[in-house]
């Protein structure tokens, strides 16, 4: 095996001209780990499975060998026009159209221009790809396997098991992250259309149980490979990780000073979800006057294509993003990676950070966490073998109060801002509850009203999770805020909302996309009386009940209560009403406090009742 440091010439089988050319005009005067291991083993038509830190090369150790394989047998016999000798199966459309870009590097070459590559993703109508192929023909298949099933699957049109007979490779990048994804029985239904007779290589950052068992399906005799840069660390040699415990409320400010007193030029920063995206891609616009602000996620269509080629060109710019970014891309000179919060599993932080320090590039990272948070630093260096340094995050020149009044500013200006901004603390709450190290990030550990304080909500969303103390951390708008009463900027949003508040008023009942107000309107006093008589009704039932209890513990005979033969009408309708509040209450279509008002249970009631 060539050692780490070798140049491409020196490598056994050697490279054809072209290719050399090609990737001495990309600049790699040498080849990292990865690809001094397992070039050789693919040209020597091994099944390869290849473990590797994220950003250690892993694209060029397959495209080369690839290319390889195909002039290969160029020499002996052309490749026809709907002939596909490769396929290269990745998990995100973002990772499909890098690889797509670095193999049409090489295909711009004279004597490599003569294969045909095509990239299928989602995004765009499988006619579009069908009617494409059939047109343009393919030699190399560039695919997320989604597409690529349906592809496969088509009866008629295109025949794709007919073109891949002669298939010399197959290439499952990002395996891990693949199986993850919930593509595994996708996987499974794209080897059976492939030919046995193959080489494939399977790439992936970690060998888990699901890449093991995919290893075992997929691949014949595979050669194990696993390169790390050190063995002590899953991350990149030149990463720098960072930790710092920041109060919640004091979040933002913090991040706001740390961009500015570290001079960060282009950062990356991760959000739990696309809700979190949204709504800080307009927040930290208009709070971050130093660079562009992006925003990029998975709900996205034609869009994250153009936004992450302005990141890749700018010179300054933050993309706020989602994990969808957090494997395989490479983006030239991230120096910062950020993380609003811990990652829903421990190896999605690995990936994160490995955005920067790529190609033998130096990089840093920051993880903020909540001062409940502070077990997660241990469990990283243990679970992932990541070692962070912690920095302590100065207080904002610019004061807590009037960075919320901007968000504040913000929302009341488009009621559109006031949206984004309660679905990103919901869907905040709503992730963190379903974190994978839940034992140790508990969201009955956090104060969600100093979280809420931290988004710059106008007032705290209604939702089981808020309990009343959250009520006293919660800091809102100095004046209290008539939400019914802000208007978006959108004139047709704006129309379609006040034919809402229109019909709310005359039935009680809020039309959207889920009837969020089902209880009709009637009159407050009536509601009131019958509000008070259920409470009277239910206190003589205790009192009566304890009554009771207190004769049987003073040793006086009380006769056996005798069972009626039938409930009373008015009883059956009280039980019926009180059936109807818990089930509203499980569904999450009232809070709790609104429950134990309509049941009566406020005011040391509920604490009378267990005490029985």
């Amino acid at each position: 095996m060539p050692r780490p440091s070798a140049k491409w010439s020196d490598l056994s089988p050697s490279l054809s001209a072209p290719v050399l050319e090609v990737i001495e005009g990309l600049g790699f005067d040498r080849m990292t780990p990865v690809q001094a291991a397992t070039i050789p083993l693919l040209m020597s038509y091994k099944d390869v499975a290849a473990e590797a830190v994220t950003g250690s090369g892993k694209t060029l150790a397959f495209l080369v060998p690839l290319l390889e394989l195909l002039l290969k047998r160029k020499r002996s016999e052309a490749w026809k026009k709907h002939e596909i000798g490769a396929v290269i199966v990745s998990p995100t459309r973002e990772l499909a159209t890098q690889i797509h870009e670095v193999l049409s590097e090489f295909l711009s070459h004279k004597e490599l221009a003569c294969f045909r590559q095509k990239m299928v993703i989602g995004g765009n109508a499988v006619e579009d790809d069908v009617l494409a192929i059939l047109q343009d023909g393919v030699n190399i298949l560039v695919a997320t396997p989604g597409r690529l099933q349906d592809l496969f699957e088509r009866k008629g049109d295109v025949n794709l098991a007919a073109k891949v007979k002669s298939l010399e490779l197959l290439v499952l990048d990002e395996a891990d992250r693949l199986l993850d994804m919930g593509f595994e029985a996708t996987i499974n239904t794209i080897l059976t259309y492939l030919p046995r007779q193959r080489r494939t290589g399977l790439f992936s950052a970690t060998q888990t149980k699901e890449v093991r068992d995919l290893m075992r399906a997929g691949l014949r005799n595979p050669v194990l490979v696993s390169v790390r840069e050190k063995a002590s660390t899953s991350t990149p040699k030149l990463l720098q990780n960072y930790y710092a415990i920041v109060e919640p409320e004091q979040k933002l400010g913090a991040l706001l000073e740390f961009i500015r007193t570290r001079n960060v030029k282009k950062a990356m920063m991760f959000f739990p979800t696309c809700a979190c995206v949204e709504y800080w891609s307009v927040a930290l616009a208009e709070l971050v006057s130093s660079m562009q602000v992006l925003a990029l996620h998975g709900k996205m269509k034609s869009q994250r294509f153009r936004t992450l080629k302005t990141f890749r060109e700018a010179d300054s710019a933050l993309l706020l993003c989602t994990d969808v970014l957090a494997r395989g891309v490479d983006i030239p000179e991230v120096d910062w990676v950020l993380q609003w919060e811990p990652p829903s599993n421990a190896a999605a932080f690995v990936h994160r950070v490995g955005r920067t320090a790529r190609q033998g590039s130096e990089g840093n990272a920051l993880i903020m966490l909540l001062p409940t948070e502070d077990a997660y630093v241990n469990f990283l260096t243990r679970n992932q073998k990541v070692s962070l340094k912690e920095i302590e995050l100065k207080l904002p020149e610019l004061k807590l109060t009037e960075i919320l009044h901007t968000l504040h500013q913000l929302q009341t200006k488009d009621r559109a801002t006031f949206d984004k901004a309660n679905r990103a603390f919901v869907s905040h709450v709503q992730a963190y509850s379903k974190h994978e190290c839940n034992l140790i990030l508990r969201l009955k550990d956090l104060d969600l009203g100093k979280v809420a304080t931290s988004y710059g909500l106008l007032q705290l969303p209604r939702m089981p999770e808020i309990k009343p103390q959250f009520k006293e951390s919660f800091r809102g708008p100095e004046q209290t805020v008539d939400v019914f009463a802000l208007a978006y900027k959108d004139k047709q949003k704006q129309a379609s909302f006040q034919d809402k508040l229109k019909t709310y008023a005359e039935t009680g009942e809020w039309k959207g996309k889920k009837k969020l107000i089902r209880k009709k309107s009637i009159p407050w006093e009536l509601a009131n009386k019958e509000r008070e008589e259920r409470k009277e009704i239910r206190k003589k039932r205790r009192e009566k009940k304890q009554t009771r209890k207190a004769a049987i513990e003073a040793g006086a005979v009380v006769p056996v209560k005798k069972k009626r033969p039938k409930f009373t009408q008015e009883e059956l309708d009280e039980l019926a009403n009180d059936i109807r509040l818990l089930k509203k209450v499980k569904k999450k279509k009232i809070t709790e406090e609104e429950y134990a008002d309509e049941m009566g249970l406020k005011d040391g009631e509920d604490d009378l009742m267990d005490s029985e």
